[in-house]
């Protein structure tokens, strides 16, 4: 595959990662497993670098924090308390806890006032005169993460890799663009596809790493959104309908980087 990489304007960083681990694990923060999730952290990771998603440093960093607390904790219980008497300062652990526990707090925050202008958004004054109103619906919001789709592709290219085991593959070559027109073509005879769905006729890792590369360019553009109506269920891909200015599918793809 050629060099080409995703970079989405917000990039959620690592505690963003280590929140949705929780989350999906159903554990308090005060209790989660630090070695599991450093486990799950450098699996995310490594599934970033084969899609060749830029990742930050400060991933890296976050990464080998983990893996040192991980380092520690398997270490007899005599060992642990000799290491712990030899470092100064705060036990990492209870740092990265209470990291999480204060950025939690500042998203929380964020959620409330988000939702308090949503809700203000649908409130108008009365003004003198006559009003008119925008009474096309809204596009749908994406309510899904970067880490949700990373974590269905995941999954995805385990099937697929188990698949090329069992037998040999021949793959044809696909590009982000060729993909792109794939995509919406699909979405142009239905408004709505499962997540699943849209990986269905690959039969290669290559060919799944183009599709969902395709499909980040695709809602980095707002041609499309990803839903998913509760946590941690199937994820939906809706179709944007076009508004004045945008690109045609046509246009799109030619102002797409090639990927081979």
């Amino acid at each position: 595959m050629a060099e080409y990489k995703v970079k989405f304007e917000v990039f959620e960083g690592p505690l963003d990662l280590l929140l949705y681990l929780i989350k999906k694990e159903e554990v308090d923060i005060y209790e989660v497993n630090l070695t599991q999730l450093a486990t799950q952290f450098i699996e995310y990771i490594e599934t970033m670098r084969l899609l060749d998603l830029e990742i930050a440093g400060e991933f890296l960093v976050m990464a080998s924090t983990l893996m040192y607390i991980k380092s520690r904790e398997l270490l007899p219980l005599d060992q642990q308390v000799a290491v712990e008497g030899e470092d100064e300062g705060e036990d990492p652990r209870w740092e990265l806890i209470r990291q999480l526990v204060e950025y939690k707090k500042f998203k929380d925050a964020a959620a409330q006032l988000q939702t308090l202008e949503a809700r203000q958004e649908n409130i108008f004054p009365r003004l003198p005169g006559k009003l008119e109103l925008d009474l096309k619906p809204p596009a749908p919001r994406p309510e899904v993460s970067l880490f949700d789709l990373l974590n269905a592709v995941n999954a995805i290219l385990k099937r697929v890799g188990q698949r090329e085991d069992a037998r040999d593959i021949f793959e044809d070559k696909w590009t982000v663009s060729e993909k792109i027109e794939h995509l919406l073509g699909l979405l142009k005879e239905r408004a709505r596809l499962n997540f699943s769905e849209l990986f269905a006729d690959a039969v290669s890792r290559s060919e799944v790493v183009v599709t969902f590369l395709a499909l980040l360019e695709l809602i980095r553009l707002k041609q499309i959104v990803a839903v998913q109506p509760e946590a941690f269920g199937a994820i939906e891909i809706r179709r944007v309908e076009p508004t004045a200015g945008a690109l045609s599918p046509a246009r799109l793809a030619d102002s797409t980087p090639q990927s081979n």
